[in-house]
């Protein structure tokens, strides 16, 4: 019999020590369920942390944690470079709670989320274009000049150059086919559209070269 008692509570404390080492808990409330899905987003499982926030969007959307909860959605996607649902999840954050204290930093992020999305410049730009449209909506709606605003000015810069830079390769292919008319076309494109970018003077020097190329010295 003793034997037997010893048994069960070796088990007992094999089955207390298990519970233990996973570290789960049944949260009551949504400062409980954000508070132990925080602890183990820092920890970097995030998997297990997404499994509160998630609760708390679920269970308490109406409390005080549920844009807490949304913001640190986006960050475990952005932690992990998953930039698209990031990017998503961010802009929901500021759809459905638009008074939170997350919504400046999760605007700039949905925007740098689509700048690291943005491939070179001889690909399709479609994530280019957004980032560009995204960072010129955050200005517009955080006018004060801070870092978040320098930087967004600095990664317009640079996607703008990308644009860029594709329309102005395209010329320069074309004036290696000798199609001056063709090259004119897109080195126009750049003087017109991207006077700001370090393919300005190219382009105007590959429009006289094209100009005269089709003779037309005027």
């Amino acid at each position: 019999m003793a034997g037997k008692k010893i048994a069960i509570i070796i088990i007992l404390l094999m089955v207390l020590s298990a519970c233990a080492s996973t570290g789960k808990i049944e949260p009551t409330t949504a400062e409980e369920a954000f508070n132990e899905g925080l602890r183990l987003y820092k920890k970097e499982n995030y998997r297990e942390a997404q499994t509160y926030f998630d609760m708390v969007k679920l269970q308490y959307p109406a409390s005080d944690f549920a844009d807490d909860a949304q913001y640190y959605t986006a960050e475990i996607h952005y932690n992990q470079k998953e930039y698209i649902l990031a990017a998503f999840n961010y802009n929901r954050l500021r759809a459905t709670y638009p008074n939170s204290q997350y919504s400046k930093n999760a605007f700039y992020k949905s925007g740098y989320s689509q700048f690291l999305l943005s491939p070179k410049y001889d690909r399709d730009q479609d994530y280019t274009i957004k980032a560009i449209k995204t960072f010129q909506e955050f200005q517009h709606s955080y006018p004060e000049k801070d870092s978040l605003y320098d930087n967004a000015s600095k990664f317009i810069q640079t996607l703008r150059d990308k644009l860029c830079e594709k329309e102005y390769r395209i010329a320069e292919l074309y004036d290696k086919l000798e199609s001056p008319n063709s090259a004119l076309i897109y080195y126009n494109i750049v003087i017109n559209d991207y006077d700001d970018t370090s393919f300005f003077e190219p382009s105007l020097f590959g429009k006289i070269k094209s100009l005269t190329m089709m003779q037309r010295y005027d």
